[in-house]
């Protein structure tokens, strides 16, 4: 089975102790050929029934981390995860069946594996070989097996379609936030235009009030200068240099008053 699944700390460590046990079963069988001694052989074999009920024990801890992290986990990684858990108990399976091989040639009294439980983590019936149940029993054993796959299958779905739906939910928030960008961007551009139409008219005002003021400084100098021309004119009088301003009259000359005497002359006063 592949070691690249992905598992927590907790499921590698169990994992690593399995592993560790399997490889201590291989090295265990391959000494018992080498072992004469039937007392000896015994002795192994029982060493090595005890790693069986160790790795049991281990594959039953690993199915149960198994089924606390199986929402955390995608269902491609659950899958990944319960096809490792089947494969380590075919191995344990595979190492039962040779236990009894050498169990047999041994004639000693039969070793239980387990006192009570079974090899498969899943099932909660004793351990036992194909070969050793009758065709009822195979066929309550494999119906058993196929609702167990119903179920696996059923879970599945429902993470399936919770996931649909966690999608279909996303999707249409980010259409609903797609939209509000774009009015977002529309009140944007429209501020922009305003703000460029206002900035336009600040300048017009501004060009109109300095044509304002220039006209309003020009006709104050305008009356500054009648004023003065006409202070002048009433202070010098005499003063030919300055000419006389249209609509005020001259200063009033010495004259005199002429009469008609009785005989018809004329005579100043």
């Amino acid at each position: 089975m592949g070691s690249d699944v992905p598992m927590s700390p907790e499921l590698e460590q169990v994992d690593g102790e399995i592993q560790d046990i399997f490889r201590a079963l291989q090295n265990g069988f391959q000494k018992m050929d080498k072992i004469k001694d039937s007392s000896r052989q015994s002795k192994q074999l029982e060493d090595l029934t005890a790693k069986m009920r160790e790795c049991k024990r281990l594959i039953k801890e690993f199915d149960r981390i198994l089924k606390d992290e199986e929402k955390k986990n995608t269902p491609d990684v659950n899958k990944q995860l319960n096809d490792k858990k089947q494969f380590m108990i075919k191995e344990l399976n595979s190492y039962v069946t040779l236990r009894k091989t050498y169990q047999s040639s041994l004639g000693n009294k039969r070793i239980e594996l387990f006192d009570t439980g079974n090899d498969q983590v899943a099932d909660e019936t004793p351990v036992q070989m194909a070969s050793e149940m009758s065709n009822q029993e195979l066929i309550s054993a494999g119906r058993k097996q196929m609702d167990q796959t119903d179920q696996a299958i059923e879970r599945s779905k429902m993470v399936v379609a919770q996931t649909v739906e966690v999608g279909a939910q996303t999707a249409a928030t980010l259409s609903q936030q797609t939209d509000q960008m774009k009015r977002i961007g529309n009140e944007l551009d429209s501020v922009h235009f305003s703000l460029k139409k206002a900035s336009q008219m600040v300048k017009e005002i501004g060009r109109q009030v300095a044509t304002d003021k220039c006209i309003m400084a020009f006709l104050f100098l305008i009356v500054c200068g009648v004023i003065a021309i006409i202070v002048v004119k009433i202070v010098n009088p005499h003063n030919k240099n300055i000419r006389d301003i249209p609509g005020l009259a001259p200063p009033a000359m010495n004259r005199k008053l002429l009469s008609v005497d009785a005989f018809g002359g004329l005579r100043a006063l």
